[in-house]
């Protein structure tokens, strides 16, 4: 699921592809019809199908469509990939335990919006990003993956986001390798992962 450029769409396609996960992205959901995503699945040749929030009124029947979504491409585990919505409990009960986030910041720190921001206007000299299972609180699943990163006395939001998003692209895929192992713990197969 993405709403953005895709950046951790592309770096979990390529783990899956040529690197470390033993998976599969079989499909791409983007809820923003400009989104950069959905030119990174056309060239990657992944499908993707657009779920456009603005078309609904509640973010249950965005998440129910999404959910039909999932269960006709026969998927196991879900990866918020950079969306940027949040979701509710009809997605989370449809996949618990097989949804995976990406959050820029270590998590418990800076949950929600522009984590980032908040980690700059803190003051914090360590901030990082977290890979975790979605649970109704935003932000407070359980943890799978951390990476730390400094923040220079010479960031500013642009440079600070840049180095957190390349620690993403790398535990990213740890962290699904992480769900999935849980999953065939629990008797299921090598997931098929939607983007």
């Amino acid at each position: 699921m993405a709403s953005g450029q895709g950046s951790n769409f592309e770096a979990l396609v390529r783990a899956c592809r040529g690197g470390p996960l033993n998976a599969e992205v079989v499909q791409l959901v983007v809820n923003n019809p400009v989104c950069g995503a959905r030119q990174r699945a056309k060239r990657l040749g992944i499908p993707c199908q657009l779920h456009d929030h603005r078309d609904h009124s509640l973010r249950q029947d965005l998440d129910r469509q999404v959910a039909a979504s999932f269960a006709a491409s026969d998927v196991d585990l879900v990866v918020m990939a950079g969306w940027m919505r949040i979701v509710t409990p009809v997605l989370i009960a449809a996949y618990p335990g097989r949804l995976v986030n990406i959050h820029p910041s270590l998590l418990p720190s800076f949950r929600g919006l522009d984590a980032v921001g908040q980690a700059l206007a803190a003051g914090v000299t360590l901030t990082g990003c977290t890979a975790h299972l979605v649970e109704e609180v935003v932000d407070a699943g359980p943890i799978l993956v951390q990476a730390a990163v400094p923040v220079l006395l010479s960031d500013n939001h642009g440079s600070l986001a840049a180095r957190i998003q390349a620690q993403e692209h790398r535990i990213l895929p740890y962290a699904v390798a992480l769900a999935a192992l849980r999953l065939d713990q629990a008797g299921a197969a090598t997931p098929a992962i939607q983007g």
